[in-house]
């Protein structure tokens, strides 16, 4: 499989990525050839429809086997498409484009193929949709055996989006059920770094119409990529009260590795919280930054209007939060991480903890999968041969097993590594990550996880964990270049 080159797809403008998209770089894409190519047969279409409304995959299946050939047995008259694909649409993503975009996909390849996030969830579709193929399949249906192979699915939205598609698909390899569909990408969110990572474009095209035939297109023909995703779990005193975004869920499974003693007393009682992000995990003030933007949007709607928009109002929102000013400034949250941090890291090929010191400086700490972060940026660089010998760190990709953590000072320091004329502050390089947060001064730190922020209450009697290891498979994208 490809592994894709993250520095050089952060790196295009939006511009290119626009024209490339709008197909001005490639011959003309034939509407009537590319909905052959996608469309499923209308009872496939229609057993999987059947099989998420009733929640009933099997009786879906029974009853539209029977019912597609009159009940004379196998069916021998349908074929699979060269390139059959669902897509998930959040169509309040991409601004007043999404209701249309919505409408012009169910043109291309059949309405029962297009599911609405506010109607169909992705675990309904994994729980009821794939299963139905799988019956049709064991009940001797060629065409639904080898549409169930060939399935790919695309993701029209932002990196949350797909995100919580990917999260759904990789259920599939924790229950044993091959095979895995990989996902593609229509850019509609704001950053879109995993787009933007795997050649899909980091913007919503200018001529989407075009681009649109275009993309599903690549979706069809383009190689299959792997992605490392990153298991994260929260373990807090029992009693806190936390508002945590819809990717993290409590569990009952919250034993912190037992491989690293730890200081102190832990409380009677600690709830325990875990999902899986695939860009990024961040503590410090850019999650304090998106977390006020996060709720600015909410209160008031009407000023995100779309990917520009956003960037605008989040741009002019960080600037009246005092990061630039940090230096100047004696509020505790507005202090440097050493105060409340511990970390501790697995490197590669170690099976022991080793701790990390907390650069005093730093007011944020990022730790990255991919290297497109912020909409493109790649605030990791592109180290040297020498100097990644030096630190003991190797070249990143997205398939390596590794994690990047880097620092951010302040607001200054952020910015010139935001428009890429230094690199951040590099921290370390690990297969594992171990965070303990004890409050003292701080009763909140912000947090912040493939762009969902929120507030995570300090104790300061009881340590707050944060453990991130990898997800022993890999997640399956398709190469959009």
């Amino acid at each position: 499989m490809d592994s894709p080159s993250t520095t050089r797809n952060a790196s295009r403008s939006s511009m290119i990525e626009s024209i490339r998209a709008c197909g001005l770089t490639g011959t003309r894409i034939d509407k009537e050839e590319l909905r052959r190519k996608m469309s499923m047969p209308l009872y496939l279409r229609s057993a999987i429809r059947d099989a998420i409304r009733l929640k009933d995959a099997v009786a879906a299946a029974e009853t539209h086997y029977k019912g597609a050939d009159g009940g004379a047995g196998l069916i021998q008259d349908y074929t699979a498409p060269e390139g059959p694909m669902v897509v998930f649409i959040n169509p309040r993503s991409g601004g007043r484009h999404g209701p249309v975009l919505k409408e012009r996909l169910q043109q291309l390849m059949g309405e029962e193929q297009v599911f609405d996030l506010q109607d169909v969830k992705p675990h309904e579709f994994v729980l009821y949709g794939l299963p139905c193929l799988d019956k049709l399949a064991n009940l001797g249906d060629h065409c639904a055996k080898e549409t169930r192979e060939k399935l790919r699915v695309v993701v029209a939205g932002g990196d949350g989006t797909v995100g919580w598609v990917l999260g759904c698909l990789g259920t599939l390899n924790k229950q044993g059920r091959e095979s895995v569909p990989p996902v593609a990408i229509i850019p509609l969110g704001t950053g879109n770094d995993l787009a933007r990572s795997f050649g899909w474009g980091g913007s919503f095209p200018f001529a989407w119409k075009s681009a649109v035939k275009r993309s599903l297109h690549r979706a069809i023909t383009g190689p299959v990529a792997r992605l490392d995703s990153w298991h994260i779990l929260i373990s807090m005193p029992s009693g806190e009260v936390v508002d945590l975004p819809h990717s993290l869920k409590a569990t009952e499974e919250y034993s912190l590795d037992q491989g690293l003693e730890i200081e102190g007393a832990l409380p009677d009682k600690m709830n325990g919280y875990d999902g899986v992000f695939y860009n990024y995990f961040s503590i410090g003030m850019d999650a304090q930054v998106a977390y006020g933007f996060h709720h600015l949007r909410n209160e008031k709607p009407y000023l995100a209007q779309g990917p520009i928009s956003n960037k605008i109002i989040y741009s002019g929102y960080s600037c009246t939060q005092g990061w630039f000013l940090t230096p100047c400034i004696s509020e505790p949250s507005l202090r440097g991480l050493k105060n409340i941090l511990r970390m501790h890291v697995k490197k590669v090929n170690c099976s022991q903890w080793e701790q990390v010191p907390v650069p005093k400086s730093v007011r944020a700490i990022v730790v990255l999968n991919l290297h497109s972060y912020g909409s493109g940026r790649n605030p990791w660089g592109s180290p040297k041969p020498r100097y990644l010998e030096k630190r003991g760190f190797v070249e990143a990709h997205a398939d390596d097993g590794l994690l990047e953590i880097f620092g951010l000072k302040q607001g200054w320091h952020a910015s010139f590594v935001m428009v890429e004329l230094i690199s951040a502050k590099h921290i370390a390089q690990a297969a594992a990550i171990r965070l303990e947060f004890r409050g003292g001064e701080w009763k909140d730190a912000y947090m912040q996880m493939d762009g969902e922020p929120w507030k995570q209450p300090m104790n300061k009697d009881y340590s707050t964990f944060v453990e991130i290891k990898k997800v022993p498979f890999h997640s399956l994208m398709v190469n959009g270049e």
